[in-house]
């Protein structure tokens, strides 16, 4: 079996870390080819030693141990087409991550999905240009890859609704009085995920779940009718398909991100995994619960979005990232996330999205609005 080769969009970040991880320990089926992140130039240096790539980009352009760096965000697109590329890891964000991706797809890669944006803010546009080519998208994300996997067990003309599960975040019991006392280190507590810190706050929001609502309608063409939420602390069942005849089958395993980053890559291949085996003598529960829309508004507000199409998703999308940063910032507290989300999707005119440039000039648009509310808080 000749080696596949991988572009890691984003390696020094959470996902990347861990998709070189899987990569380490299958070495006979995959080499690195290009590794690309931001601002991590000593982690990227180490990345590099290890891998050896044949392209790197960072923000830095100087040289990492006498090999060139190539600058964003046209490194990235060198990256991606590169002739060497078989799979591209799209774990970055941001609209050069939406630019990489598109040419990624023109060029016939296999993309393993971890990057939210692209498919939330220009989904009308990747998923038919993906169809168009015969391009994989393979999701990442833990709760898509249970359903992707879970899917494969009848045909989608029996579907009846695919359930995505949430761990609910560290604020599940807490009252909103109690949220308006949260500090940044009680957000970034997750319970069962170790994560970046914007990831980790859209999970004690519920706004990661929310986005994830969007992803999975255009991800597996599922109507929103037919896409439920379900709190699920042990974080044990990673999400669920049910069926016409009423069986539901679900993908199972202890929280572990390298499992959905490693089938990503070696589909339909399923070889030994770096994680724990799951021992059900060491789950003595598995909990349910409805999630409450007044307790995390973030959630509604993004099923309304996706409802609602054209540049909606983006303006929710770009207005929660300006929001959690001005958190972590200390900024504002943490209820007023939703506010100043609510209050930019309030303000925008929606529209279709027809092209690439509609999407980022909704994204600057929301940007700037939600940093103008800020401001006045």
């Amino acid at each position: 079996m000749s080696r596949l080769g991988v572009a890691i969009l984003g390696s020094t970040g959470s996902i990347g870390t861990q998709t070189l991880d899987v990569i380490s320990r299958l070495p006979d089926r995959f080499r690195v080819v290009a590794l690309a992140a931001r601002h991590n130039r000593e982690l990227l240096t180490a990345q590099v030693a290890a891998f050896a790539p044949d392209l790197i980009v960072a923000s830095d352009t100087e040289p990492i141990d006498g090999h060139r760096v190539l600058p964003t965000p046209q490194g990235l697109i060198d990256a991606v087409t590169h002739p060497d590329v078989d799979i591209v890891v799209a774990a970055t964000s941001g609209h050069d991550a939406i630019r990489a991706t598109w040419a990624a797809i023109e060029a016939g890669k296999t993309i393993a999905m971890a990057n939210k944006e692209t498919i939330v803010c220009a989904g009308d546009l990747i998923i038919p240009l993906a169809a168009e080519h015969g391009v994989d998208l393979r999701p990442v994300d833990s709760e898509h890859s249970a359903i992707w996997q879970s899917l494969m067990t009848g045909p989608r003309r029996d579907l009846a609704r695919i359930i995505l599960t949430a761990s609910g975040g560290p604020f599940l019991d807490k009252t909103r009085k109690e949220l308006a006392a949260v500090t940044v280190a009680d957000a970034l507590a997750h319970p069962n995920w170790s994560m970046g810190s914007k990831i980790t706050v859209d999970s004690a929001s519920m706004m990661n779940k929310g986005l994830e609502i969007i992803e999975a309608h255009h991800l597996f063409g599922v109507p929103y009718a037919q896409i439920d939420v379900v709190i699920h602390r042990e974080q044990i069942i990673h999400s669920i398909v049910e069926w016409d005849d009423r069986s539901a089958i679900a993908q199972l395993s202890f929280p572990d991100m390298r499992l959905p980053i490693q089938y990503a890559l070696t589909w339909p291949d399923r070889p030994l995994s770096p994680g724990t085996p799951l021992d059900f003598t060491r789950i003595p529960t598995m909990s349910f619960q409805q999630p409450d829309e007044d307790q995390f508004p973030l959630l509604r507000l993004a099923r309304q979005a996706g409802i609602e199409g054209g540049t909606a998703p983006t303006v929710l999308s770009a207005a929660d990232e300006v929001a959690v940063m001005a958190f972590l910032e200390g900024r504002i507290g943490f209820v007023d996330i939703p506010a100043i989300v609510q209050g930019t999707l309030d303000a925008h005119e929606n529209g279709p999205v027809l092209d690439l440039e509609i999407v980022f000039a909704a994204d600057h648009w929301a940007r700037a609005h939600a940093a103008s509310v800020i401001g006045t808080r």
